[in-house]
């Protein structure tokens, strides 16, 4: 209930009525000390002041980051409240642009009023530059200034109300605003009153300002503490990037300015992190992850529902400066992980050839140590097969000694070969063609094992340099490795693309084998090219030692990706031959 203005008709009225405006004045204080939004800033306080003045209508307009908001409370013949704001447009000069349902003259002196165009020393003026009238349908005439002269100008406001009074408010000053109260009765606002109201809005200028600096000081909390929360994300031992990703995204939500409607998401390398229940916004705000040049991905912030203009929409100038902080943090963060990941595979390749390194020593000595008393003793069965007069048992006897000498001799020189390999012949080769070659030579193990094959080579592969047959070695280990993993039934994919190695001007060829067999458990991931290193039943482990081996003498990479019970891709990567220009070219199925 709003009181009524008869209650205050006391000898002391002055007195009270003073206490009345100091009390309101101090509760819009404490309320802006919440650090409200300006949205309920401008629902309540009209609200207050409607209740506290007996007004008909109060209208306060706030300039929020450039742009003039407008809020309305009405209650004409003791109808309920009506609430109402929305932002205004405004021209080059920063004035008002009226709408459809504005009357333009009052609008027009609001301008004038905000803008300080007004001569205060003239009637309905006070010499603080607020208007007032008991009359608004009687047709008017201000002065206006215009540079260092000035000019009358008729305004005829109508409308529904007859008293009226419009105060502006200013902040250092600078216009922030204008309150606007209206009543339908003639002359209802005294001389005393609208010096109190002066002066209230004094108080609400001072309530608008803090309330501007306890949210902007909130927001530039969240902020921080958003950065602060990657941060400690990032320093995590042992963390991945993915769970990275997904720390970053519960942390955006409750940086934005309303976290309530909030839905945040990160897109990587196709990759998708986003919050619980996400959902497309109405409203976006949206930054590009760009690592080495390259688009990579972006980080988005979206409101589900409908809000007031801003600096870029619903959202803050700082918001915009937070997400394309993010975005680059991000960045940062799997440029490091790329790098520091690229460093270990180096480190892993250079264990891996200083063990091959120390095999092919070990190897020569022992092949020494064997082929000797090797030859000494074919040289002696020689000679004994001669001199003695063997009966034909003996002789088989012999023979089989010789072709068990013979057969130790031919596993030693394999073995020698492996520790200490051929050097490629390279050539100008079309590694499509070999894949297709060794695929024929499986074609029985592959339907044998009911798999289905998937091949998707891109149209017109680069060609490399490399040793065709060393390299039919490799993807004939790979394959037969990735059917036997699939002993009754899978799919194996064959894939290819042109890809730049990270921290290299490097372009390279990638070949991927992919199954949907067993998989490969995490624990004996990083031993899986070490000589002798074998999960099968009989195997030698070393095969995929092999492949290493020869992937290393042609400048090239291999990795390996594994889910348990999911299956394996290993990776080939080979340098492109340099002649000709080749551009990364979309997948397509060949065969």
């Amino acid at each position: 209930m709003r009181p009524s203005r008869s209650k205050r008709t006391h000898r002391h009225f002055p007195r009270l009525l003073i206490e009345d405006f100091q009390n309101l004045s101090n509760r819009i204080l404490q309320y802006a000390n919440r650090g409200a939004l300006r949205t309920d800033f401008q629902r309540e306080v009209p609200r207050m002041i409607l209740e506290f003045s007996g007004c008909d209508a109060v209208t306060l307009w706030l300039k929020d980051h450039g742009k003039y908001f407008r809020s309305e409370v009405k209650c004409y013949s003791g109808q309920p409240l009506l609430f109402d704001i929305k932002s205004c447009g405004q021209n080059e000069n920063g004035e008002i642009i009226p709408g459809s349902d504005d009357d333009s003259d009052l609008l027009s002196l609001c301008n004038h009023l905000i803008q300080g165009r007004v001569n205060p020393f003239q009637p309905m003026l006070t010499k603080n530059g607020s208007f007032w009238t008991g009359n608004a349908k009687k047709p008017i005439s201000l002065r206006l200034k215009s540079g260092k002269k000035s000019h009358l100008r008729d305004f005829n406001l109508g409308g529904e109300c007859q008293s009226l009074l419009l105060i502006p408010l200013l902040v250092n000053q600078q216009n922030i605003g204008l309150l606007e109260l209206k009543n339908n009765r003639k002359n209802y606002f005294k001389r005393i009153e609208i010096n109190l109201y002066e002066d209230l809005a004094r108080g609400l200028e001072i309530a608008a300002a803090h309330r501007d600096a306890q949210v902007d000081l909130r927001e530039r909390v969240k902020e921080l503490s958003c950065l602060y929360g990657i941060a400690r994300l990032v320093a995590k031992p042992a963390i991945s990037r993915e769970e990275i990703l997904r720390g970053i995204v519960e942390l955006l939500p409750p940086s934005w300015l309303y976290p309530e409607i909030a839905f945040a998401r990160i897109i990587l390398d196709g990759s998708v992190y986003s919050v619980p229940a996400f959902k497309e916004g109405r409203h976006k705000l949206k930054a590009d992850i760009i690592i080495g040049g390259k688009h990579r991905g972006f980080v988005e912030v979206g409101y589900g529902e409908q809000k007031p203009e801003l600096d870029e929409g619903p959202f803050l100038k700082e918001e915009r400066n937070l997400i394309n902080t993010i975005a680059r943090e991000i960045a940062n963060i799997i440029e490091r992980r790329e790098a520091e990941d690229h460093q270990l595979k180096l480190q892993e390749q250079l264990i891996r050839s200083e063990k091959m390194a120390a095999l092919g020593q070990l190897s020569a000595g022992i092949a020494h140590e064997i082929r000797t008393p090797l030859t000494s003793i074919k040289i002696f069965i020689q000679s004994l097969e001669k001199e003695l007069d063997l009966d034909e048992n003996q002789k088989e006897d012999f023979t089989i000694i010789r072709k068990e000498i013979d057969r130790i001799n031919e596993n030693v020189t394999r073995f020698l070969n492996f520790a200490r390999p051929e050097e490629p012949q390279f050539q100008r080769i079309n590694i499509q063609a070999i894949v297709m070659d060794t695929l024929n030579l499986l074609t029985a193990r592959i339907k044998g094992n009911n798999i289905d094959l998937e091949i998707f080579l891109t149209e017109d592969l680069p060609p490399v340099l490399g040793d065709p047959k060393q390299l039919e070695q490799v993807f004939l280990n790979l394959l037969l490795n990735a059917i036997e993993a699939m002993p009754r039934k899978g799919t194996l994919a064959i894939r290819s693309a042109v890809k730049r190695i990270p921290n290299s001007p490097e372009e390279m060829l990638q070949l991927s084998i992919q199954d949907t067999g067993c998989g490969i458990p995490e624990k004996d991931r990083p031993y899986l090219f070490d000589p002798f290193f074998t999960t099968k039943e009989g195997g030698t482990g070393l095969g995929l030692s092999i492949v290493y081996s020869i992937v290393q003498k042609h400048n090239g990479q291999i990795e390996v990706q594994s889910e348990p019970r999911k299956g394996s891709s290993f990776i080939l990567s080979l340098p492109i031959q340099k002649e000709g220009r080749w551009k990364e070219l979309p997948l397509s199925m060949t065969t």
